[in-house]
């Protein structure tokens, strides 16, 4: 996994990151790239990702919001899809 993050650090020019509780599905990995191009991956526990992210040298931030959010770049498929689940259409998951 502090590989896959690395590569996307190295994609995107450097990257922040956000750690996200799921419950027993693991833990969710947002990260934000400095271009704007974010992703995620999941754990299956904090200790790894937060070991992952750490590894990877992916500085953490406490929440997603404010200038990490702001960063992050959305085109046409992301707004559909948001519109989609809000509205229980064919984007919903």
């Amino acid at each position: 996994m502090a590989k896959q993050i690395g590569a996307f650090r190295a994609r995107h020019g450097g990257a922040r990151g956000q750690l996200a509780y799921l419950g027993q599905r693991g833990t969710r990995i947002v990260l934000v790239g400095e271009d704007g191009g974010w992703g995620d991956l999941v754990a299956p526990t904090e200790a790894i990702a937060r070991g992952a992210a750490e590894r990877a040298g992916l500085e953490l931030q406490e929440a997603l919001d404010g200038e990490l959010a702001a960063k992050m770049a959305t085109g046409p498929y992301e707004w559909k899809r948001m519109a989609g689940i809000q509205l229980g259409g064919r984007g919903a998951a």
